[in-house]
């Protein structure tokens, strides 16, 4: 089961990371110049209140010093750069040999 989920989110990552890249891709034709989106504006332009709340839920409950260097770290960079490591990073952890069982040798 864990496999499975693995494979469906590494997918599902790999394709949005996919689909970021042919956007920035065709911005950067068009603009004639390289154009990168960075996350956060992707997560501002579809809910901009979870983004706040995400915020403060960061700074208030885990630690504050974890949203300056760390998460907006992540939040500036493209989204295919973000998701792309990720998803193949789940990949990776869904194969099959990673959860194979090895047989003890007979010596």
């Amino acid at each position: 089961m864990f496999r499975f989920l693995a494979r469906l989110v590494g997918l599902w990552f790999v394709a949005m990371a996919l689909v970021a890249l042919v956007i920035d891709g065709t911005k950067t034709i068009a603009a004639s110049a390289w154009v990168a989106t960075p996350l956060g504006q992707y997560w501002y332009d579809f809910a901009p209140a979870s983004l706040n709340t995400a915020q403060a839920a960061v700074q208030r409950h885990v630690a504050p010093f974890l949203w300056d260097p760390v998460i907006q770290t992540l939040l500036t960079a493209p989204v295919w750069a973000s998701f792309a490591p990720l998803g193949f990073i789940l990949l990776w952890m869904g194969e099959r040999r990673w959860f194979r069982r090895r047989r003890a040798s007979p010596i």
